[in-house]
């Protein structure tokens, strides 16, 4: 059942890691690259509205530059950025355009998506091209980029994107097959569908051991985590079998397939709970926690037994209950000098119009 739903998704976000896209000695991989347009030009004229988000840049700018492993220095790495970023693009124009489509390059910083009007612009500006057949090429902006506007890698990005569009369908393309149980050893097989994003799935998350990537299974689990509870479903599969994108769409058992939450979040609520590096974190009392999740309830100043942390009024604040565990984001309606002061008067320190439960 869950399989063929993704019959009738109209809008997909598709995600090319830098390991599908270059060969063996970091370079783009021209044949490579061709194949993979060719799947999303197939979907693009069967109707399908697609948007790409792209990795790459840093590893095309890298064979350029001579470099042998992903530079570590910052400066380096957005120098790669800048030359690859439009060497990439060229590519991908080319291809697309032998297919009779025209491509349109975006790049974005965690910056342009929190800003709530420069979150709205990025999502019109993507709808509007979709409306008029353009392929919307994204990357995160490298070559300007720094840790504090940074997504921390492309599968954070491509969920985002799917979340913020929204779209029906995220898929990341990879170098592996799926989610792998076992991995290494004998009796590894794929885990077709995850329906809950468990200790267990976590744990088989690693992160990544190559010279130009990333992200590896950790960074893709927690997209995960972030299109699922917008009520959108998320496909792990092969960027190297040549019609996996028409076996996913067809329904097939393709790569592994994360349930959506049935309670889809509301767009504001998408853009709270995942768009934020949150300032502070407020700790709560079981008492707080279970009406703040079990009766929709707001968050008041009695339930809170701890802050940590820098914030002001309308910043986005973690809620944790006593074991550190987060569960919900908000807009603070106090800052926290208020909050640690307890001289709050008897209101709501997170409305729950402005609370998320994760």
């Amino acid at each position: 059942m869950h399989r063929d739903s993704l019959k009738s998704a109209s809008r997909i976000v598709v995600k090319l890691g830098t390991g599908v896209l270059t060969d063996s000695r970091k370079l783009i991989d021209p044949a490579q690259l061709a194949q993979l347009v060719a799947q999303l030009a197939a979907l693009k004229k069967s109707g399908k509205e697609i948007v790409l988000v792209t990795s790459g840049a840093v590893g095309a700018g890298m064979g350029a530059l001579g470099y042998e492993n992903r530079p570590t220095n910052l400066a380096e790495k957005q120098a790669c950025a800048a030359v690859g970023q439009s060497r990439l693009m060229a590519v991908y124009d080319k291809l697309f355009s032998a297919h009779g489509l025209v491509v349109a390059q975006v790049l974005l910083t965690h910056d342009d998506l929190e800003h709530h009007e420069r979150h709205l612009n990025a999502r019109n500006t993507l709808v509007t091209l979709l409306d008029r057949g353009v392929v919307p090429i994204i990357n995160e902006n490298d070559a300007v980029s720094f840790t504090e506007i940074k997504f921390g890698d492309n599968d954070k990005l491509s969920a985002l994107v799917a979340s913020l569009l929204p779209a029906d369908l995220l898929v990341i393309l990879t170098t592996v097959d799926g989610v792998i149980e076992n991995f290494g050893k004998a009796d590894a097989k794929i885990i077709s569908v995850i329906e809950q994003i468990d200790f267990h799935i976590e744990s088989m998350a690693g992160g990544t051991m190559s010279a130009t990537a990333v992200g590896g299974m950790k960074s893709k689990i927690e997209a995960a985590k972030i299109v699922v509870r917008s009520g959108i479903p998320l496909v792990i599969a092969s960027g190297q079998k040549k019609n996996a994108l028409a076996e996913i769409l067809g329904g097939a058992d393709e790569g592994t397939l994360f349930v959506p939450q049935p309670n889809k979040l509301q767009g504001r609520k998408r853009w709270i709970a995942f768009f934020h590096h949150p300032k502070g974190t407020l700790f709560v009392d079981d008492g707080a926690k279970k009406a703040l999740r079990e009766a929709g309830k707001s968050l008041l100043p009695p339930g809170v037994t701890r802050c940590e942390g820098e914030f002001a009024v309308d910043d986005v604040i973690r809620i944790c209950d006593v074991d550190g565990m987060e569960f919900a984001r908000g807009i603070a309606r106090f800052n926290s000098a208020a909050v640690r002061g307890k001289n709050l008067p008897k209101e709501e320190l997170v409305h729950r119009d402005d609370l998320v439960i994760l």
